[in-house]
């Protein structure tokens, strides 16, 4: 009779623990985030492979990679090869809406011309790639912090609520090392023409409550001319267009978990 006792008390006493730690740890709740990508080629994922349509999108991009880690609750994908941050405030915005809880953006080195600056560089030789580089800063100081601006504000009026990333631009090359092509001075020059994209745009970005998330420390030491796995598509005659931009590998490697981190 004792021992039966003994053993339905043990059983009740069981079963109520597990009741406690079922309230204790409620089941994960659904995510609630509501994700917009906009931006340009290096957003879209022109040469990450399986590019798709006219825009050229990805899904080994780094928006798609962090929205299959995170299955939010809404996702659209609407970055493009060739935006401008004109073209994306005109033909982009459209998709933000005050239920919008997360937006992340690269845009603004198309607005100075960095593609023909490299063609510049490439086909006419160091000089002419100072000069090209030169004129791309004077450009970029005096157009692109006024059109970044108007681009960031037209994205808190359609989303008021959202977390909004600006994901920078990493630099192309590794300096003070052997590499074939490019002069040294060419290099050093181009690094300098995107640091300078960077910080403007971090500057707006910052001035606007956005959050940045600089993708050029994770980047060291797989640029191009770097000795490690090169994150960056060299010069492709056979595809001009993923030139000087990110491999699956640096979209995975290098702007997955900076926008991760920063969101």
């Amino acid at each position: 009779m004792l021992r039966s006792r003994l053993v339905t008390l043990t059983m009740s006493l069981a079963t109520a623990f597990a009741s406690v730690i079922a309230l204790a740890a409620p089941a994960q709740a659904a995510s609630t985030v509501r994700y917009v990508a906009l931006g340009d080629s290096y957003a879209s994922g022109v040469g990450a492979g399986s590019e798709s349509g006219s825009c050229r999108r990805s899904p080994n991009a780094y928006p798609s990679l962090w929205a299959t880690a995170n299955a939010p609750a809404s996702y659209t994908f609407v970055a493009c090869s060739g935006a401008t941050t004109t073209s994306v405030r005109d033909t982009q915005l459209s998709y933000l809406s005050t239920s919008t809880t997360l937006v992340s953006v690269t845009v603004g080195g198309n607005d100075v011309g960095f593609s023909d600056v490299m063609i510049t560089c490439v086909v006419q030789g160091e000089s002419a790639c100072v000069a090209a580089v030169n004129a791309a800063e004077d450009k970029a100081r005096r157009e692109l912090p006024p059109k970044l601006d108007n681009l960031y504000q037209a994205i808190r009026a359609r989303a008021p609520s959202a977390r909004v990333v600006v994901i920078a631009y990493p630099v192309f090359y590794k300096l003070d090392t052997y590499c074939a092509g490019l002069s040294d001075t060419s290099r050093a020059k181009i690094n300098e023409g995107i640091n300078l994209l960077d910080d403007l745009t971090k500057g707006v970005a910052v001035q606007n409550s956005f959050v940045f998330a600089d993708v050029r420390p994770i980047f060291r030491g797989n640029e191009l001319c770097a000795y490690g796995q090169k994150w960056l598509h060299a010069l492709n005659w056979t595809d001009t267009s993923i030139s000087y931009h990110p491999t699956a590998a640096g979209q995975s490697g290098g702007y997955y978990p900076t926008l991760a981190q920063a969101v």
